[in-house]
């Protein structure tokens, strides 16, 4: 069944080489209103977003995976820096000739959109950003609690934790950090897509960006305290063990645009653990 989910998705789905990596995106159509670009988690991808689609109403919206995430390249000597992520958006947004666009981004998704914000701050963004969603992301990484796994990954012995690392602990972590039941389904589509093209292997590089969100704050941070002629809406599960109430708290009360939604009774993976509701709470601000 999560074979065929991910043969499903990647069958929906586009590659496209930007900056000679090979990057996969989902791009549902043109449609009416506006064009959304969807910013998945840590260590999941686009698939993140599947169940919440139908939801969300008559609007384009594009998916895409990062480089190593998912089923984008996964190369083996590469940096996979936030920046670049942030590049990558750039180019995709290029490549598809848009002038303007929504921006929905959860977990490391908030970094990616507050670099493109800091880009935006300084007149060096390709293009016009409308509404921005935030959701469950560890902006404020002192108040973040961050998972055991993580911190293993991020020491020494992260190429040994991602190697030994099974489908049971990667589930039993999901569980941990999710307040409602994810289906059985998803959590394989997940770990499929997270090990495909030696995926797994790619962990320690890729929990970089927790380093450089820590390093880059005050640009980021600063860019959203700045952010006053684009509506921002904070959406949280208010149950997230790792991305706290309090960061969209706080978060909402220093971005001068920002109002503040509180997702209850849902975990880390608001998209993922309600659909609908979060697919809903999503259009209902992109919608105005």
């Amino acid at each position: 069944m999560s074979a065929d989910l991910v043969t499903a998705w990647e069958a929906r789905g586009t590659f496209v080489d930007l900056a000679g990596l090979r990057v996969f995106y989902v791009d549902t159509g043109p449609a009416d209103g506006p064009t959304t670009i969807l910013l998945h988690g840590f260590p999941t991808s686009s698939h993140d977003w599947r169940l919440a689609l139908p939801h969300m109403g008559p609007r384009r919206l594009i998916m895409p995976d990062y480089a190593g995430f998912g089923l984008s390249a996964k190369p083996v000597d590469h940096a996979y820096s936030l920046f670049e992520q942030a590049d990558l958006v750039e180019m995709l947004v290029a490549h598809l000739g848009l002038a303007e666009v929504d921006l929905v981004a959860h977990d490391i998704g908030t970094s990616v959109a507050c670099e493109l914000i800091a880009r935006r701050a300084r007149g060096l963004l390709g293009f016009a950003v409308r509404r921005l969603v935030m959701m469950n992301g560890s902006v404020y990484l002192d108040m973040a609690h961050i998972t055991l796994s993580q911190k293993l990954l991020l020491s020494r012995v992260g190429p040994i934790f991602a190697r030994v690392a099974s489908r049971r602990v990667f589930e039993r972590q999901m569980r941990r950090i999710t307040a409602q039941p994810l289906p059985p389904e998803e959590l394989g589509a997940m770990w499929a897509l997270m090990c495909r093209e030696d995926g797994r292997q790619r962990l320690p590089q890729l929990i970089g960006y927790i380093v450089e969100r820590g390093r880059f704050r005050h640009r980021w941070i600063g860019a959203m305290r700045g952010l006053r002629d684009v509506p921002v809406g904070v959406l949280w599960g208010d149950r997230d063990p790792v991305a706290v109430l309090a960061i969209g708290e706080r978060l909402a009360a220093e971005t001068p645009s920002a109002t503040f939604e509180r997702l209850e009774g849902l975990g880390h993976y608001p998209q993922v653990e309600d659909p609908a509701r979060s697919g809903a709470a999503i259009r209902a601000f992109l919608d105005g």
